[in-house]
């Protein structure tokens, strides 16, 4: 893949699970030779090796990343200048390390609804793509504005970036895919997706947080998903991320923690999640951590355990600032010990 597979409204893409694999190309870059321009849809580099017609690109600063990069298409070429297919989100400034990648999201959708993609593989090659990009404007699978669309049965892995995210895009569907090894967050619903659906997904082994509820995610459900082994938190959940369910999912073995509530202040904070029947097990420091000024967070029946290594030294945490959180029918268990938080002191 040398430019992103495009989706398109009301269009199913179709594979045969691991027999068909979308490879990422290598990757170009190069510094930048002239500054690019708020809203200026072209780009000149200092080397143009590996920059052709057709070829994605990612444009980006040292401050200038995140939803401020952009990812386009080359349309036309002279010498070491480039026209895109979109629009610099701001001044990607040459005094500020500004350059150019032939990265891209393997598959993405933009300004679109009720597109589907089922049954693909996706090896991001990580091997030959050493710039790691976020989740904003790029990962494995991507979807900004994304409307109503369904992410089903896909794998993904060895992505230097996140796996699957999803962007302003609202109810979309994320069911039994698998992303593995991938350099940045797993499962990334983002900012301001409201109802997103993820369930019975695998997060195993990615860089950062398993499963990422980013920015304004609200009224979404994760369900049934097993999170292992991820060098983040298994979840995270944070900014305005309020009214959701979480339940029936295994939060294993992850490097910062199992589940944690973002310490953000009030107006800002989580509220009103539902986090029930989840097996939290041998994560790092502590199983479930409810920071920051949240209120109306409910933790139920939940198995929250350490099986003898020890790094679970904490099973539930509870911040200064947190309002009220409701702990109902948990079980807390060491290897040895079973006791159930409302025996603690």
């Amino acid at each position: 893949m040398r430019d992103s597979l495009h989706l398109r409204s009301r269009v199913t893409v179709r594979g045969a699970g691991e027999r068909t694999v979308l490879k990422k190309d290598r990757e170009h870059r190069s510094s930048l030779a002239a500054d690019g321009d708020f809203g200026e849809a072209a780009i000149t580099v200092q080397d143009p090796e590996g920059f052709a017609l057709g070829r994605g690109v990612y444009v980006a600063s040292k401050t200038q990343r995140n939803f401020l990069g952009v990812c386009a298409t080359i349309l036309n070429s002279r010498s070491n200048y480039f026209t895109l297919s979109r629009h610099m989100n701001a001044d990607i400034l040459i005094s500020d390390g500004g350059f150019a990648a032939t990265i891209f999201p393997v598959i993405s959708g933009y300004n679109l609804e009720d597109a589907r993609v089922e049954d693909l593989t996706v090896d991001g090659n990580r091997a030959e793509n050493s710039t790691k990009v976020d989740g904003c404007r790029t990962a494995g699978i991507f979807l900004y504005r994304g409307d109503n669309c369904v992410i089903s049965n896909c794998f993904v892995r060895d992505y230097n970036g996140d796996g699957i995210s999803f962007q302003q895009s609202n109810d979309v569907k994320v069911e039994g895919c698998v992303v593995e090894r991938c350099a940045g967050f797993g499962l990334h619903p983002g900012s301001g997706s409201q109802r997103p659906s993820v369930k019975n997904c695998r997060a195993i082994a990615n860089g950062e947080d398993g499963f990422f509820f980013c920015w304004r995610v609200r009224g979404g459900v994760a369900e049934g998903n097993w999170l292992e082994n991820n060098g983040g938190y298994g979840m995270s959940i944070g900014h305005k991320d309020s009214d959701n369910f979480i339940r029936r999912n295994t939060i294993i073995g992850n490097k910062l923690g199992g589940v944690y509530w973002r310490a953000e202040t009030e107006p800002m904070a989580a509220h009103r999640n539902t986090f029930e029947n989840n097996t939290v097990r041998d994560n790092e420091g502590w199983g479930i951590f409810v920071d920051g000024a949240t209120h109306g967070t409910i933790i139920r029946s939940n198995v929250v355990e350490d099986t003898g290594g020890g790094r679970q030294k904490t099973g539930i945490r509870i911040g200064k600032q947190a309002g009220e959180v409701v702990l109902e029918g948990n079980t807390v268990k060491a290897a040895n010990e079973l006791l159930d938080e409302r025996q603690k002191p």
